[in-house]
């Protein structure tokens, strides 16, 4: 591909090795040009001709560097997100992109008049399960939606050693950890929510963020979408729980592409995305003739790819991208 955007990393951290830099490196659209790194430089040993910087001063006034993702702890974001588009940087911001939707606005507000774009990282929306879950709605066998439930579960009951994530800063929690995929992807099929309710509270043994929430999220046409994240999950429950007028579609919450990443898969295997067996959809239904129907829904191959190829398109051809801004708005208006 040709004009590659030349892109930085601001952390090599678990984000940058498996969620970013596998994609930057194989991804024609992209040239994995360098990375911050104040303390141990570990990115050259993936990635030879990768550049270190020391300082962010240092990585801001490199004049070849078109695209900085921000993959800094979340309480970040925001000040990163300025001095990256200061310099008149196009900036890829983790979820969740700030603390607040004021914060948010004011990047976009900063990106208009630099002449900047501001992208968000919301790469579940290319997991195989909600890309199998949007593909059932939109074959209308459900019928109209009545109600969704939406769970991201983990068992992880001592205090986790990343600070940022387990001490009270600005966007630490799980709600803001986990519960932002959930949103976002409730926002990507539904739109935008009309009314909601939440809970959220603090059950592992000296924990100072919340370790569980639930939130209830009302859209238009009557569609209620149930949220519920939590660290105490020994058993999980089906991650996506769908009921409309005529059927109903369960699946495990799975997606195979974080697992692959973590265990040194490269993009480009004609494996990568592919579901493990017997992790498909259960769609329950009555037909025209109002018989009762039971289909297994195969797995939709993974592709946090897709994103990348939207950003450069978004970039170099000026096509939309399909995480939409004032979706993300939506959603931190949820998350506060």
């Amino acid at each position: 591909m040709e004009n590659p955007i030349v892109t930085a990393l601001l952390a090599y951290g678990m984000s940058g090795k498996v969620f970013h830099a596998p994609f930057l490196e194989t991804n024609k659209g992209f040239q994995l040009y360098g990375v911050l790194e104040r303390n141990e430089k570990k990115a050259n040993l993936d990635y030879p001709t990768i550049k270190s910087f020391s300082t962010i001063d240092e990585l801001l006034s490199d004049e070849k560097i078109e695209l900085i993702v921000i993959n800094t702890p979340n309480n970040t974001h925001y000040d990163y997100a300025l001095q990256a588009l200061k310099a008149l940087k196009h900036i890829l911001i983790e979820k969740p992109a700030t603390t607040t939707p004021e914060q948010f606005n004011e990047l976009l507000e900063l990106a208009k008049k630099v002449n900047r774009k501001v992208f968000v990282y919301q790469n579940r929306r290319w997991s195989s399960d909600i890309m199998a879950t949007k593909s059932i709605i939109d074959s209308e066998k459900l019928g109209d939606i009545i109600e969704v439930h939406l769970r991201f579960d983990r068992y992880r009951s001592s205090i986790g050693i990343k600070y940022f994530k387990e001490k009270p800063l600005p966007s630490s929690g799980i709600w803001y950890d986990l519960g932002s995929h959930l949103i976002d992807q409730a926002i990507s099929i539904f739109g935008k929510p009309i009314h909601h309710y939440s809970y959220k509270n603090k059950y592992r043994e000296n924990s100072q963020v919340d370790d569980f929430a639930f939130m209830h999220i009302e859209f238009s046409n009557k569609v209620n979408v149930f949220i519920t994240t939590s660290m105490l999950v020994t058993d999980a429950q089906p991650g996506i729980v769908i009921h409309g007028t005529k059927g109903s579609f369960i699946k495990e919450f799975c997606d195979e592409q974080e697992n692959q990443l973590l265990a040194g898969l490269s993009p480009l295997d004609t494996n990568f995305g592919n579901e493990k067996p017997n992790k498909e959809g259960k769609l329950t239904y009555h037909n025209a003739n109002n018989q009762v129907v039971v289909e297994i829904i195969p797995s939709i191959k993974g592709n946090f790819n897709g994103l990348f190829d939207e950003l450069f398109q978004s970039i170099r051809k000026e096509i939309p991208f399909s995480i939409d801004n004032q979706q993300i708005t939506e959603q931190l208006k949820l998350l506060v």
